[in-house]
């Protein structure tokens, strides 16, 4: 814990937090006491009296303590925790406040202790005397350390009042492992969604759009050859019209292969990771040992690892070779891509390994990246089969 300066922000937020703590929790808590006796106000009365306490913790420390359930009735555990705390709360309070506001106290009296006419207490006078300059110099220096000690134990009772706040008022640990498989159930399921959604635009551009225009460049084909009497500006409109019709042809062929090949669902990873190497400006050596196939999430972001890894050898590695090996170990799936290039690879280098890697992310998965200058570079990436 870093120790704060006596006239730092930090050590003046954490005393407010501690001294306005006490007020709070003292209305709170006899505020909890009437809503024990008040059963059908207990639920909506707990959650406003934890917002609050909720709030000064976020005002003050800037400590965002996460919601807990809401309480249902007297059978709830958030409700007896709650109610805990409340009632818990003016005692920690109380000392808290007590300890704090007595060292800045004293420690003001020793600081102050120089003005002695002024601060000698007439009951005191056959303890010390502040008229003598010795006693002065020893009350300035307890002062002193006083000052520096005073924020030291505001933020000692501030990170007290945190931590029992945190226990009584957050989630359990029981709540939080079920929030998280929630949440990794909702975010497979949103996955699992977008990649269904990939496959259904992959259909419907194969079976529609790409079909049209496999028409369209077949008649303008047809007429190119056998319209030959027509006047040459006629005929120069029709041949570059076959010519943009091929190329748009090509490049929705490249999308939708990009998008979701449809071999990946027909015939597997190993049918898809061969036509992405065969199509690779350099020899790339193929090597895929899979027993049974994986989901289809999973076997996508695969196939894009691949894809993605031997775009970036081609753009930017001058890479002569390449080397791709994907295989299964009971419920993992490995893959590894190798190529011989000029390395200096980095995750934070550009988009295309930047996607990837949040790619592999989403579904639980690791990177690992070895791309020294000079190369060569190691792609080694680690997913789960279901």
């Amino acid at each position: 814990m870093k120790v704060p300066r006596p006239w730092s922000a930090r050590a003046w937020l954490d005393t407010a937090h501690v001294m306005v703590g006490l007020p709070v929790a003292v209305i709170l808590g006899g505020l909890t006491l009437v809503l024990v006796v008040s059963p059908p106000l207990l639920p909506r009365g707990l959650v406003w009296a934890t917002g609050v306490q909720r709030s000064r913790f976020e005002a003050f420390l800037g400590a965002y303590i996460p919601p807990m359930p809401s309480p249902t009735g007297w059978r709830s555990p958030a409700t007896y925790r709650q109610i805990g705390y409340h009632l818990l709360s003016p005692v920690v309070s109380l000392a808290a406040a007590v300890l704090v506001a007595a060292v800045w106290g004293a420690a003001l009296v020793g600081l102050l202790s120089f003005t002695a006419p002024m601060l000698q207490p007439p009951p005191l006078e056959f303890l010390f005397d502040l008229r003598d300059d010795r006693v002065v110099t020893v009350f300035v220096a307890v002062g002193l350390v006083l000052v520096l000690l005073a924020p030291v134990l505001a933020r000692g009772m501030a990170a007290l009042d945190l931590s029992v706040a945190r226990t009584l008022l957050g989630p359990s640990r029981s709540e939080l492992g079920q929030r998280i498989e929630t949440l990794t159930e909702s975010r497979a399921g949103v996955i699992d969604a977008a990649d269904a959604e990939r496959r259904r635009i992959e259909r419907d551009l194969h079976d529609g759009a790409q079909q049209r225009l496999v028409s369209l460049a077949m008649n303008l084909g047809l007429a190119r050859a056998t319209l030959t009497d027509l006047p040459e500006p006629a005929r120069e409109a029709i041949e570059q019209a076959h010519e943009e019709a091929k190329l748009a042809l090509k490049e929705l062929r490249d999308f939708v292969r990009g998008l979701h090949p449809a071999v990946l669902n027909d015939q597997g990873l190993d049918a898809a990771l061969s036509g992405v190497a065969a199509r690779a400006p350099f020899p790339v050596r193929l090597r895929v040992d899979i027993e049974r196939r994986t989901t289809p999430t999973i076997e996508a972001v695969a196939f894009f690892i691949v894809s993605e890894a031997l775009t970036n050898i081609a753009k930017h590695a001058a890479a002569t070779r390449a080397e791709v090996n994907v295989r299964r170990e009971r419920d993992r799936l490995h893959v590894l891509v190798y190529d011989d290039g000029c390395g200096g690879a980095r995750l934070d280098g550009g988009t295309g390994l930047r996607g990837l890697a949040q790619r592999i992310d989403a579904v639980d998965g690791s990177l690992r990246l070895s791309s020294p200058l000079g190369g060569p570079t190691t792609i080694e990436v680690d997913l789960p089969c279901e």
